[in-house]
């Protein structure tokens, strides 16, 4: 068994205080939700399946090695695989946090293959975006309980149209990265507002 350093410990916490903020928020009801953080040595703290992330602890918090195997015994989320796949990506990326908030769940019923946000001052808040001249494309990819063919999805739409800052998953909810659980939960929570924005100016039911 591969043993728990400090930077584990670490990690840990910021995944334990994130959780805690995003339940607090209303976005990962029940027991939904993953997140995870890349320790140095390519290992990845992770939340352990089933797990309410508003009241995590330590031991909800897990040891994956970089192909999504437990290292210490404990179950991991189903979707560990979409975790690994993106660290496997981007190197620069060290946490990745998924809700599944109710603004990311209408978004993909309203615009069914992606979300474009155009010109919003708040997009300034994701890595890289530097002016609110800005326009990006959040893809939306459909619900499926076969992971290693979403993860083979997502991989053969990232190669084919280039890097975006998250993806949402229909009826479910939505991955966001960055490169640390800070950067990562500062995507999270702009992009919950911007969602809002275009679900409000869109309108949830169209003629």
């Amino acid at each position: 068994m591969t043993l728990k350093n400090d930077e584990f410990f670490s990690k840990a916490d910021e995944l334990i205080a994130a959780g805690r903020f995003i339940d607090s928020k209303g976005w990962v009801p029940a027991t939904s939700g993953n997140f995870s953080a890349r320790l140095a040595d390519g290992n990845i703290a992770i939340t352990v399946s089933g797990r309410h992330k508003g009241q995590l602890q330590l031991d909800d918090i897990m040891l994956i090695d970089p192909n999504g195997q437990s290292l210490d015994g404990q179950k991991p989320s189903a979707e560990t695989l979409l975790h690994t796949s993106l660290y496997r990506r981007y190197p620069a990326v060290q946490a990745i946090l998924h809700p599944h908030s109710i603004n990311a769940t209408l978004a993909a019923r309203l615009f069914k293959t992606e979300i474009v946000l155009e010109d919003y001052e708040l997009l300034k808040a994701l890595a890289g975006i530097d002016s609110h001249e800005t326009r990006i494309s959040i893809p939306i990819f459909a619900n499926d309980q076969n992971i290693p063919r979403l993860a083979a999805q997502v991989d053969n739409f990232l190669n084919q149209h280039g890097d975006t800052h998250a993806y949402i998953i229909a009826g479910h909810g939505f991955y966001t990265w960055g490169g640390s659980v800070a950067e990562t939960l500062r995507h999270l929570e702009a992009l919950e507002f911007l969602f809002d924005c275009e679900i409000r100016l869109h309108g949830v039911k169209q003629p």
